[in-house]
C-alpha cells in the first residue's frame, strides 16, 4: 500500500519516527500537539501504520517485507528503505532545515532504516539529530548487540547523536510493568525531541534561534541533554539541578562540554532575574568555565507557576573505540630492556665497612641468618 503524501510539509522542522519504537513516540508527540513541528513515520508494518493518527506516513520496502516487518533483522530494515529514497527525500527537500531521527534500537527497521534516512537528510544539507534509545537489559544479548551496531551507522549519518539507555528508567521508576516500561520509553524520546524543538519554535524575549542550535549540534557529535521542571521555594536553582540528574543524561554530566544550549520557559509566573542568576550560574559551573554557554527565556502559559530549564550539551571528547563520551584509555608503557628501572635483591648485602675490631681482613664472611630476609628494593632517581 503507498500512503498519499502531502504535496507541501509547512514547517522547517521535521521529526521522523522509525520503526516500532520511534513511531510510537512520534505518536505520542502528536497527540501532545506539539506546535510547528511537521510529523512523519516510516515503518515496514502496515498494521502498525494504519492504526497511527499522524497523516504523513511511509511503508518502507513494501515490495521486501509484503507490510510484515522487517523481522527484527537490520539488514532487511536498511534494504526495505532503500525502495523509498526518493519519497523520503521529496518529503525533505522542501523548507526542512532540521530533521530529527527517533528510534527504539536493536529491532530491523529502527536500526537498519534509521542510518538510511539520515544520510539522505544529510545529503540534502538538513541539520540531522539522531535520537534513539538502547534496549532493556531483559530485551536480550543479541537485540543489545544489534542495538550497538545500529548507533554507531546512525552516528556516522547524523550531526548530532543523543543515545538514551532505557535500564536507567528502571532504576527511576522501579520495577514496571511491560507495558508501563515502553510508555516511559516512548515518554523520553518525545521529552527530548521536544525539548529541543520548542528551543526554535516558541518565541521569548531572549531567544534562542535556529542558528543558535545549528552553531551548537552541526558536526557536534555525542551530545547529551537534561530537563526538568520545578515550582515552590528555590524552583529555579532545583529545576537546574534536576535538568543535570534527568534520565536522558544517561549518568553521563555536562562537564567538558564546548556549547551547552540552555533555554528557560516560565509560565504564569514570571522568572526573576536572581532566579536566571541561579540557573545560569549552575549550568556554567557544571559544565566548566571554557563551555560557551547559549541561553534563551521564554513563556508556556501551560506550565502555571513552574519553571523548565531544558539543557543540551555537546562537543565533547568522545573515546574513539567506542564512540561514547570520554577519553581514550591510557596507552601502555612500555619499558625497554635496559631501562634503568627498580631491580628486586633478594641476597642480604653486607656492609665492608661494618667489620669489628676483633675481626680479622682474612676472617670468614659472616654466615647469613636463616631468618627470612624482606626483599630490597634498589633505589631509582624520582627524574
Amino acid at each position: 500500500m503507498k500512503f498519499d503524501l502531502p504535496k507541501e510539509l509547512s514547517s522547517i522542522i521535521k521529526v521522523i519516527g522509525v520503526g516500532g519504537g520511534g513511531s510510537n513516540a512520534v505518536n505520542h508527540m502528536y497527540a501532545q500537539g506539539i506546535k510547528g513541528v511537521d510529523f512523519i513515520i516510516c515503518n515496514t508494518d502496515k498494521q502498525a501504520l494504519d492504526i497511527s493518527p499522524v497523516p504523513v506516513k511511509v511503508q518502507l520496502g513494501p515490495e521486501l517485507t509484503d507490510g510484515l516487518g522487517a523481522g527484527s533483522v537490520p539488514d532487511r530494515g536498511k534494504d526495505a528503505a532503500q525502495e523509498n529514497i526518493d519519497e523520503v527525500r521529496q518529503l525533505l527537500s522542501t523548507r526542512t532545515k532540521m530533521v530529527f531521527i527517533t528510534a527504539g534500537m536493536g529491532g530491523g527497521t529502527g536500526t537498519g532504516a534509521g542510518p538510511v534516512i539520515a544520510s539522505i537528510a544529510r545529503e540534502l544539507g538538513i541539520l540531522t539529530v539522531g535520537i534513539v534509545t538502547m534496549p532493556f537489559q531483559w530485551e536480550g544479548r543479541k537485540r543489545k548487540q544489534q542495538a550497538m551496531a545500529g548507533i554507531e551507522d546512525l552516528r556516522r549519518s547524523v550531526d548530532t547523536l543523543l543515545v538514551i539507555n532505557n535500564d536507567r528508567l528502571r532504576d527511576l521508576f522501579g520495577n514496571l510493568s511491560l507495558d508501563n516500561a515502553f510508555g516511559h520509553a516512548d515518554n523520553v524520546l518525545t521529552t527530548a525531541a521536544r525539548g529541543i524543538a520548542e528551543i526554535i519554535t516558541m518565541t521569548g524575549k531572549v531567544n534562542v534561534d535556529f542558528e543558535d542550535v545549528k552553531t551548537v549540534m552541526t558536526n557536534s557529535g555525542a551530545a547529551v541533554m537534561g530537563m526538568a521542571e520545578a515550582e515552590g521555594e528555590e524552583r529555579a536553582l532545583r529545576a537546574a539541578q534536576e535538568a543535570l540528574a534527568s534520565p536522558l543524561l544517561n549518568d553521563n554530566d555536562i562537564k567538558g562540554a564546548k556549547f551547552v544550549l540552555l533555554n528557560i520557559t516560565h509560565g504564569t509566573q514570571e522568572v526573576l532575574m536572581d532566579e536566571i542568576t541561579e540557573i545560569t550560574d549552575h549550568i556554567q559551573d557544571a559544565a566548566g568555565s571554557s563551555a560557551d554557554v547559549i541561553w534563551g527565556y521564554c513563556k508556556d502559559e501551560s506550565l502555571g507557576a513552574k519553571v523548565r530549564v531544558t539543557v543540551i550539551a555537546t562537543g565533547f571528547q568522545v573515546n574513539p573505540d567506542t564512540g561514547l563520551i570520554g577519553t581514550a584509555p591510557e596507552a601502555r608503557k612500555v619499558i625497554p630492556l635496559d631501562a634503568d628501572v627498580p631491580t628486586m635483591i633478594m641476597q642480604p648485602i653486607v656492609n665492608p665497612v661494618a667489620v669489628t675490631p676483633k675481626q680479622s681482613a682474612n676472617a670468614a664472611p659472616p654466615v647469613p641468618s636463616e631468618q627470612p630476609m624482606e626483599p630490597y628494593l634498589k633505589p631509582v632517581a624520582p627524574w
